[in-house]
């Protein structure tokens, strides 16, 4: 740095002094020709001065004895003689000594021949004449009466001027360079001495984190490092920010991007599950209950951090008692941060948007686990008459014409082509929790091409994987007359771009519930105890919803193999599974419960012993405090998707590992398979291959567990939620900027 400083001062310094040379040599150079021959015309006056009165003497002399003899014109001996005399100084060169008609009287014998008398009377005494030999100065007097006047030319040769000229151009050269070489030394070492006392301030300020402190500095230095410092402080702000929303990614990073790259824009999220979900208990009361949902495990902190507005499906019982009149209420209820804004709907509504199309339609579409879906007109005019309903609650919430709006799942296929239409400058945000089938699967949709035409009306389409985005475009490309860009991953369709971009979904770091739950040790404790497992039983753990894309009957066949194969492990592993009812209405998850019943039953008959049970079925919804809980306590969890999305059941548990133990079995079929590398990964299809699993589980040493759960935590630690939300709305921000420039064409999303 400090040679680039000097650089910049050196350089110009040179280059000043070059242009100085440049245009002043020329100058000094005539100055010095003049002043030269002003001294040689001086010194011809001079001999003209010394020599007039013998000189015309002997001119005289001569005209009257060639006259009287006819001897030749001017051939006096006398005569010549004395000019040589006078010629004897060798910068005088010649002398000619001419009558006034131009006729030669005498001249000296080294005057150059080209150099004549004439007959002009030029009025200019003296005169320069360029001669191939060098310069020559003509200095011409004349003297005597018209009949007795002569004249008399005295040639100066100036080849002397030019030498000095150049010994002086030479001299001046080398002073300028030699003053540039002291100036510039000079002012290096007084920059480098100021620069020097300046950065041991700054530094003093760095190592003592005061800035803007002058009380130390001196006086002269004020304004400078006042200038600095302030930058310094600024630079350190903003810089603590990049950090934390490039690598820590915080609530306030997210804030941050919102106020700054989106300029303070309302933030919308709309989903058919509510984040807090008021039901009446057992006596009447009013409870707040917090649902089973990964897309709002990851999404709550968002709201939180952003304060907007969350727009949902009103569906527990005494959610209609607890909001104001504008359906509205202030969530979280220890802390309020954002609205939440409840959308009713009719049972018929329900059973057809939800239940049936979405649950009985596209979920299984979906999803790899070979459950057929059900397609039935009225559960399509059903979904798209409530997401209609939601459209028109978006636009009665928005409280500017250009809000972001983030769109949650496959429940709202069609919303932004709706929400379009009634906010042409909004920005939409489409994210598909689940997977998207190959072209093929997803052809079995009879809406496929209207469901498609809806979602390219958003801004931005995110999945899981870029897996499940070439998918989608895949299905574009053959249901759709659309321009795909494939390597910008957009589509143009309608003249309208839509970016189509994968965001790994993830939870907050650190889990707020880990506040509340009690250190590893006793967390093991208190679950061995609630469930009686003993202490020397390792404890394996599933957590998801009662769903048949989860492999919960799987995971049971799995142990069995494991028990059947090896019965040494017989009253040595326990897994607790638990189970949130979903959708039982529907009759795929009703027999799924079933099923489920009697597969623990049936297992724990064949091998329980003692007072030992191979499955502990918790078949009720349990508070993310209790989760956390059950994932401090447990010896490894089992996460055998038959497919998944994400699943973010696996980085829950590894964020709740601060103890750096635990082992993670996971899916191949999970999304989060690409990220947490260092879990198990198992073919969940394959239950020998998932009861390896466990056994490797049980026997992997303490070592080779803390270095695996150390870089899953550091993964999920980096890649958290805010960084899947900042991610998202760079993005978006960057798309709404280059909208807004005029001249953007077809390639404004790119």
């Amino acid at each position: 740095m400090f040679r680039t400083v000097l650089l910049r001062l050196i350089l110009p310094l040179i280059a000043a002094s070059v242009v100085v040379a440049y245009v002043g040599l020329p100058y000094i150079e005539r100055l010095l020709s003049e002043w030269f021959r002003s001294d040689v015309e001086l010194r011809a006056q001079l001999v003209m001065h010394s020599t007039e009165d013998q000189l015309s003497e002997l001119v005289a002399k001569s005209a009257e004895k060639g006259a009287e003899k006819g001897a030749e014109k001017g051939s006096d001996a006398r005569l010549r003689a004395y000019l040589s005399k006078i010629t004897s100084d060798e910068r005088l060169l010649g002398i000619l000594v001419c009558r006034v008609d131009g006729t030669l009287i005498a001249k000296t014998d080294r005057t150059p021949a080209s150099i004549a008398c004439d007959a002009s009377n030029d009025p200019l005494a003296t005169r320069i004449l360029k001669l191939r030999s060098g310069s020559i100065q003509i200095s011409q007097f004349r003297f005597g009466t018209d009949f007795s006047a002569f004249r008399v030319l005295l040639l100066h040769d100036l080849s002397f001027v030019d030498h000095r000229q150049r010994t002086a151009r030479d001299f001046l050269l080398v002073f300028v360079g030699i003053s540039v070489l002291l100036l510039a030394l000079l002012i290096v070492l007084t920059g480098w001495l100021q620069l020097r006392r300046w950065i041991q301030s700054l530094v003093g300020d760095i190592r003592g984190q005061r800035f803007l402190d002058d009380a130390r500095s001196p006086r002269a230095s004020l304004p400078i490092l006042s200038e600095v410092r302030q930058a310094m402080a600024e630079a350190e702000e903003k810089q603590r920010l990049e950090i934390d929303f490039r690598e820590n990614w915080t609530p306030q990073a997210l804030r941050q991007i919102v106020d700054d790259y989106l300029q303070a824009s309302q933030v919308m999220i709309v989903a058919n599950r509510e984040p807090y979900i008021h039901s009446y208990d057992a006596e009447g009361k009013a409870v707040v209950q917090v649902p089973a949902s990964g897309m709002v495990t990851a999404l709550e902190p968002i709201m939180r951090a952003c304060s907007g507005v969350w727009i949902a499906h009103g569906a527990g019982t005494a959610d209609r008692a607890t909001v104001d009149r504008f359906d509205q209420i202030r969530v979280p209820p220890d802390d309020p941060t954002y609205t939440l804004r409840r959308v009713w709907l009719t049972p018929e509504e329900e059973a057809g948007y939800y239940y049936g199309f979405s649950n009985e339609g596209l979920w299984p579409l979906c999803h790899l686990a070979y459950v057929r879906p059900a397609f039935r007109a009225g559960d399509w005019r059903v979904y798209t008459e409530v997401n209609a309903k939601f459209a028109d609650v978006v636009a009665a919430e928005a409280t500017t014409d250009s809000p972001v709006i983030l769109i949650q799942d496959f429940h709202f296929a069609l919303l932004p082509k709706l929400i379009r239409a009634k906010m042409p400058k909004a920005t939409v945000v489409l994210f598909w929790h689940i997977p998207w089938p190959n072209a093929e699967t997803f052809g079995v949709c009879p809406w496929k091409s209207e469901m498609l035409l809806h979602m390219l009306s958003a801004d931005i389409l995110g999945f899981h994987t870029r897996y499940h985005c070439q998918n989608f475009l895949d299905a574009v490309d053959r249901f759709m007359e659309c321009q795909i860009d494939h390597e910008h991953m957009t589509v143009t369709f309608q003249g309208h771009i839509c970016k189509v971009a994968p965001y790994p979904i993830s939870i907050e770091w650190p889990p707020r519930w880990l506040k509340d739950v009690a250190d590893v040790a006793t967390c093991r404790a208190a679950v061995r105890q609630r469930y009686q497992i003993g202490t020397n039983v390792f404890l394996g753990l599933g957590i998801e919803r009662w769903d048949f894309t989860k492999g919960i009957v799987e995971r049971f066949h799995a142990l069995e193999a494991l028990l059947d194969r090896n019965p040494r492990q017989r009253g040595r592993v326990t897994l607790l599974q638990v189970a949130a009812p979903s959708r039982s209405e529907l009759p795929a998850y009703a027999a799924l419960q079933k099923m489920t019943y009697s597969e623990v039953e049936r297992i724990n008959a064949k091998f329980g012993e003692n007072g030992w049970l191979p499955i502990v079925l918790i078949d009720k919804h349990q508070e993310p405090q209790q989760v956390f809980e059950l994932y401090r306590a447990a010896d490894f969890c089992l996460v055998n998707s038959l497919h998944d999305g994400m699943n973010l059941v696996a980085k829950e548990f590894v964020a709740a590992r601060d103890d750096e133990d635990g082992v993670l079995i996971l899916s191949s079929f999970a999304g989060a398979s690409r990220e947490l590398i260092e879990a198990v990964l198992v073919n969940p299809f394959d239950v020998t291959e998932t009861a390896q699993a466990m056994e490797t589980a049980m026997r992997m040493g303490r070592d080779e567990r803390r270095n695996r759960m150390n870089l899953m935590r550091r993964t999920v630690k980096e890649n958290n939620v805010y960084r899947w939300a900042g991610s998202m709305l760079m993005d978006a921000a960057r798309i709404r900027q280059r909208q807004s420039l005029p001249s953007v064409g077809r390639d404004a999303n790119r």
